[in-house]
């Protein structure tokens, strides 16, 4: 039923506009200036995602945790044509609507994961799906990730059952300075990756710093091989960004002979232009705060440091330049650079304002989220520092939301965003509770109770225990 829903409405998908967007080779004109932003294509790969029907929603009874730090113990939520419409204590039934008695049960966001690489390291994890590191040249802002997301990847399915992950950054990896394009998905299966595209998420920029690049590059026998080389070669590159941005900037506003296209170059002039987002591998707080001196230097921002294991010495500097922490719950001693952790991480962000949340890395840690900021939790309370369940739940949710720029459409539950949810059987952060139900833009996509409501990859499809849950 669910695989037979998909192919009508990726079907539908296709059909829509001429599918001939505009070629991100297309030559401008010269002449008449075209006006900011219209040099070229800034999306030429664009979202081609169409929601799966659903049915007009009501769960009743249940613990509702909002995403932004809200609770309703005995509360009620409908939802209706893909958006909230109202939460509250006692909500009546509209004509036709399917009701849910939540009993027992918790309700909250769909989980976002701003840190994965599903897609570009596909499951099952051989030479021949690991496409996420173009590990040829320090910086390669020219390449996106979108290019390698396999939508056939099982590890989708895992993550939505198992995890209650809605929505997902893919990001390159961490080779390079500046490994390339991000791209925000709907954990939905599709044809194509387009199919799965969040609709106006903003791209983010992957760069790294610390031992990663210097490890690769060193190693070749090239700069950088040092973290001053790391920081140097990062200068250099945005330096010609700047000139880049100012020839285009000129063309677009003045007129005359075009600047000759550089893809790469096209990216960075989005991040300095604010469309396009950092989202920068870091572990040591000295090498964040440094990076954010780079920021300023050269006029960009940072949306948020990942992995960030050394995030609770600066939280001041990170609430002071609005850029959050990605982290995890307690990774750390794989390598020098991730040695100084403590599982307090992320209840000192929190306790010092700063804007913080968990990330997986990880096909594994990717379906089991709400169980480590479970862990983080339990650390933050024996410390002292006393936070609510409702307020965790904002490191699953509106947190990441806010650092991918799609807060407005989804990451809470308030009327008029996506009706991404989950309803988990237990308290989500134990280790006994799982999801129940998963909606995507309202539409029920996985049911514990229903074998067909379990989405299967076509990759899987014929093989020995397609769409498997735990």
């Amino acid at each position: 039923m669910v695989l037979a829903l998909a192919g009508a409405m990726l079907l539908a998908g296709c059909a829509e506009g001429d599918g001939h967007p505009q070629s991100a080779g297309t030559t401008p004109a010269k002449g008449a200036a075209p006006g900011m932003g219209k040099g070229y294509s800034h999306d030429p790969y664009p979202s081609t995602y169409h929601a799966y029907p659903g049915v007009p929603t009501l769960v009743t009874n249940v613990t509702i945790f909002d995403g932004e730090g809200g609770r309703i113990d005995g509360g009620s939520a409908l939802f209706a044509d893909g958006k909230i419409v109202t939460i509250g204590q006692t909500i009546a039934a509209p004509a036709g609507a399917t009701v849910i008695d939540g009993t027992g049960k918790v309700l909250t966001p769909g989980v976002i994961d701003i840190h994965s690489h599903l897609g570009v390291y596909s499951s099952p994890g051989v030479p021949a799906n690991s496409d996420g590191n173009e590990a040829t040249a320090p910086t390669t802002a020219d390449v996106w990730a979108e290019h390698s997301v396999w939508p056939q990847d099982p590890g989708f399915s895992r993550a939505l059952v198992n995890g209650g992950v809605t929505t997902l950054e893919i990001l390159p990896g961490s080779a390079n300075l500046m490994g390339g394009r991000s791209v925000v998905v709907k954990n939905v299966y599709a044809r194509t990756e387009q199919g799965m595209k969040f609709p106006g998420a903003p791209y983010g920029l992957k760069m790294a710093c610390g031992e990663n690049p210097k490890r690769v590059y060193g190693a070749k026998n090239r700069e950088p091989s040092t973290r001053m080389g790391n920081i140097a070669v990062d200068r250099a590159t945005w330096a010609r960004a700047v000139e880049y941005k100012r020839k285009w900037d000129k063309y677009e506003t003045d007129g005359g002979e075009p600047p000759t296209r550089d893809i790469a170059m096209d990216t960075l002039r989005g991040v300095l232009a604010g469309e396009i987002r950092v989202q920068n591998h870091c572990y040591r707080a000295d090498e964040m705060a440094i990076v954010l001196d780079m920021a300023k230097e050269f006029g960009y921002h940072v949306s948020a440091f990942h992995h960030a294991v050394e995030a609770y010495k600066i939280a001041d500097l990170l609430k002071a330049n609005g850029t959050c922490a990605a982290v995890w719950a307690d990774w750390w001693g794989f390598k020098m650079e991730a040695y100084d952790a403590i599982s307090e991480n992320l209840a000192l962000l929190q306790n010092a304002g700063a804007c913080a949340m968990i990330h997986s890395d990880d096909e594994n840690g990717i379906q089991r989220l709400n169980q480590e900021v479970g862990k983080a939790l339990a650390a933050g309370r024996r410390a002292g520092i006393q936070i609510s369940d409702a307020t965790a739940w904002t490191w699953l949710t509106i947190n990441p939301a806010r650092a991918l720029g799609i807060d407005d459409k989804t990451g809470s539950l308030k009327p008029g965003k996506m009706a991404d949810l989950v309803l988990w059987n237990g308290n989500p952060f134990s280790v006994y509770s799982r999801p129940e139900k998963v909606w995507i833009d309202g539409a029920l996509l996985y049911d514990a109770s229903d074998p067909t409501r379990r989405p299967v990859s076509d990759f899987e499809l014929g093989q020995p225990g397609a769409g498997d849950v735990k």
